[in-house]
């Protein structure tokens, strides 16, 4: 019945080795842009089709495994190709093909003329299909090849722009981030299989079979170990704190690939991952109470970064670091389906920012050609009053930020008030609940006030380009509109898959579909939760309230935005005026990226050249040489002893003989 799924990932591998082979001597940019986003549609379409048909079995029997051959064999253990369809995949493959191909459609107008265009696409291919393989594999070391690839992918279209210092300096430091987690992926990998097989003779990395043996696990103890090695990998590649330094910079690659990679795919594989292995993590107390926190830390910390940033790209960054911080704070808490509901809705909400930052961005470009100023096109000082040049960006890019601030009726409101509600009222953490609502409420009231802030900086207003530049303004052409209008569009009614219990009685009884359809995904942590965790009991008047209070915290954030930059737009110069420590701090991202260098990356680069120039060019190459000029130098006093002169030779052969003859007479 799925016969078929492996074409999902086959068509983008396709479309990466015609334009990596054969891209530059094709040369046309449509041809080449077409390969790329008609691969990717082709993979959305299939995934579409695997969707239909898991709807519509019974739900116990939605996950189904399918195997393409076998991969490698030692003894007992055996890993294969094979895919696994169940509800979570098949969303992630939804999101993943969907988004994927809108924004290939988007790059085609945004990379014109850019040097090196197809080699962009194959970038993007490879990407799509490395993130197919992270979630389709059925086995872990299949989602870690995915894993790899991804981070692969990052690095190289991060630093597109090679010969910019700056990119290639974030490739490798995002590259590097990466590698810190990927160890304790692999980690938890090896101690996993190693205590299944030494245990109970089970040598499986099989995500059914680990599900079905899953009560095997002693709470606590070596579960936490292997989960806690699980979330370091995730806190790399999700950018949780402390390995979240990477994405910021990552904006120097294109907008295209901080929309595909940096906001609706590659960041929330650490998500992904823990909710795949949902049956592992709730086992462990210890382990769901560090992931909650820090969830909660970084949707807090990285919300108070956004509010001083100027760059365009970087205030979505921080907002890209703080959602991810409220997925993992579902996680924590054992809301596996909000965390899930999140991804989906801030996948919609956050491409759709990217992209129409992009496309600021590219009429910023343009203005400022015409008139040749340096003045940055990312900056959102200099910008201003755009929405009368970019109407249907701004209303797009309006759309999108209402949805990411919590506005109800739009796919923010449903996904991060489930989650705020899901953090106060856990069973797991009935100590630390307050304050991690306490830690989501205060990022919802900074989000919605960065938010708007970008929004009234840079569409409200006087435009603040040089004069002359702003006649050269224009709307971009309709291969960047239409993906943000559909972006738009998914902001909107995306959130209407999950309403809350509450909702859906007050509308006519309408069911939470998401809930039901991930039902048999998180099945079984559901079941261990109810067993092990005892629910308070919560009114419906306490929920109502604090959706309520959500809402407002989101109106009291907009409400000081439009304040500070719309009626009073000096009053940020006297703030700052007043506390300029705190705006230096909060601006400079609270110095942590000076930290590491002090405390990491600068010991290490002076351990370095002291291995280099300390001990390797002084002691190993000095051993060395030091050898080669003894022999040198006895090898100088010897050669005398072979002049090429026959009567040397003879004078040798006469002391020969009398030093021999005389030991034998003097014996």
């Amino acid at each position: 019945m799925f016969d078929n799924v492996w074409l999902i990932p086959l068509f983008p591998l396709i479309g990466f080795l015609i334009n990596g082979l054969l891209g530059k001597k094709i040369k046309n940019e449509t041809v080449i842009g077409s390969i790329g986003a008609f691969a990717v549609l082709c993979s959305f379409i299939v995934s579409v089709m695997t969707f239909l048909k898991l709807i519509g079995l019974p739900g116990e029997e939605r996950v189904v495994n399918v195997k393409i051959f076998t991969w490698m064999t030692a003894g007992n253990f055996n890993a294969d190709i094979a895919f696994l369809i169940d509800p979570l995949s098949c969303l992630m493959l939804l999101v993943v093909t969907g988004i994927g191909f809108l924004i290939h459609v988007y790059s085609i107008g945004y990379m014109h003329g850019e040097e090196g265009f197809y080699r962009f696409f194959a970038y993007l291919n490879l990407f799509v299909f490395s993130m197919l393989l992270l979630v389709m594999g059925n086995n872990l070391l299949l989602m870690f090849v995915g894993w790899e690839g991804v981070g692969l992918c990052s690095y190289l279209l991060i630093g597109y722009y090679f010969h910019k210092k700056s990119a290639g300096d974030a490739g490798k430091k995002a590259f590097v981030m990466n590698r810190v987690g990927d160890f304790g992926f692999l980690l938890g990998t090896f101690a996993l299989f190693w205590w299944f097989g030494q245990n109970h003779n089970i040598w499986t990395i099989q995500f059914t079979e680990l599900q079905q043996n899953a009560h095997l696990l002693p709470t606590g103890g070596v579960v936490t170990i292997i989960t806690l090695c699980f979330f370091l990998g995730a806190t790399g590649k999700s950018a949780q704190i402390p390995l979240y330094t990477w994405l910021p910079d990552a904006m120097e690659g294109p907008t295209p690939v901080s929309a595909l990679i940096h906001a609706a795919t590659m960041v929330t594989a650490g998500v992904y991952m823990i909710g795949r292995m949902s049956y592992l993590f709730i086992r462990s107390p210890e382990t769901m109470m560090v992931i909650a926190v820090i969830g909660g830390c970084t949707a807090l910390f990285a919300a108070t970064i956004g509010t001083a940033q100027n760059d365009i790209k970087r205030v979505l960054a921080y907002s890209t670091v703080s959602q991810l911080g409220y997925m993992f704070l579902a996680m924590g808490v054992g809301a596996f389906t909000a965390g899930v509901f999140h991804l989906m809705t801030h996948a919609f909400f956050k491409a759709c920012l990217f992209l129409g930052s992009g496309a600021v961005i590219h009429s910023m470009h343009g203005a400022l050609h015409h008139v040749h100023s340096h003045d940055d096109a990312q900056d959102m000082r200099n910008m201003g009053g755009l929405r009368k040049h970019m109407p249907l960006t701004f209303l797009t890019f309006l759309v999108a930020t209402i949805a990411i601030a919590g506005i109800p009726g739009f796919a923010g409101f449903f996904s991060k008030d489930e989650i705020l509600w899901q953090a106060f009222a856990n069973p797991l953490h009935g100590d630390l609940n307050m304050l991690l609502w306490g830690m989501g409420a205060c990022a919802a009231l900074l989000t919605a006030f960065y938010m708007f802030r970008l929004v009234f900086m840079t569409f409200f207003g006087k435009c603040r380009i040089k004069e002359g530049a702003e006649k050269h303004l224009h709307e971009s052409p309709m291969v960047i509109v239409i993906p943000l209008i559909v972006l738009a569009l998914l902001s909107i009614v995306g959130g209407y898959v999950g309403l809350p219990k509450l909702i859906g009685d007050l509308v006519g009884g309408i069911p939470n579909y998401l809930e039901h359809y991930l039902e048999p995904v998180f099945a079984n942590a559901n079941e261990y939760m109810k067993d092990h965790a005892h629910a308070g009991h919560h009114s419906h008047a306490l929920e109502w309230g604090l959706m309520g209070l959500s809402v407002v915290i989101a109106l009291v954030g907009i409400a000081v935005a439009a304040m500070l930059y719309l009626v009073k737009p000096d009053l940020p110069k006297k703030f700052t005026s007043a506390f300029p420590a705190l705006h230096r701090a909060v601006y400079n991202k609270w110095y942590i990226d000076e930290l590491y260098d002090f405390m990491i990356v600068n010991p290490c680069k002076a351990m370095g050249r002291f291995l280099w120039k300390g001990f390797d060019v002084l002691v190993i190459d000095g051993l060395v040489n030091g050898v080669a000029h003894v022999v040198m130098a006895f090898g100088g006093v010897v050669r005398y002893t072979q002049t090429g002169q026959i009567y040397n030779y003879a004078w040798t052969m006469a002391f020969g003989v009398v030093a021999i003859v005389g030991y034998y007479l003097f014996k």
